[in-house]
């Protein structure tokens, strides 16, 4: 089967921190369209998501119109709180497809400034 350019990079991407995974750290991943953003928290061990966070959800789109870098760091606040709760504060980040610049700089640095390690 022959992968196109995209998903040959998620492909790379995710099999490196795939073969890392442990009981202890899990895979935070990241996606994001035009508008939205969404991450998930992913135990790769047991195959299950943990914990979800998106710009689509009630309590955010209920907040006033901003842009979408502060869009990712609300998504990025909501999630490291849910994390914190469950105790979840080291995890692999997962970028995906897409290049550590913009939204998902800014998703990441702010959930480093909320407690979570990566």
């Amino acid at each position: 089967m022959k992968l196109d350019t995209i998903q040959r990079k998620k492909f790379r991407i995710r099999n490196k921190l795939k073969k890392n995974a442990t009981k202890d750290r899990y895979r935070l991943s990241v996606s994001r369209s035009l508008k939205n953003f969404s991450a998930q928290i992913i135990d790769d061990v047991n195959n299950k998501t943990l914990l979800s966070a998106s710009s689509i959800e009630k309590d955010v789109k209920a907040l006033p119109k901003t842009n979408k870098i502060s869009l990712s760091k609300i998504v990025a606040e909501k999630l490291a709180k849910k994390a914190l709760d469950k105790n979840i504060k080291k995890i692999y980040f997962d970028r995906g497809k897409f290049k550590y610049h913009g939204r998902v700089k800014e998703f990441a640095e702010t959930l480093r400034k909320n407690g979570m390690e990566f």
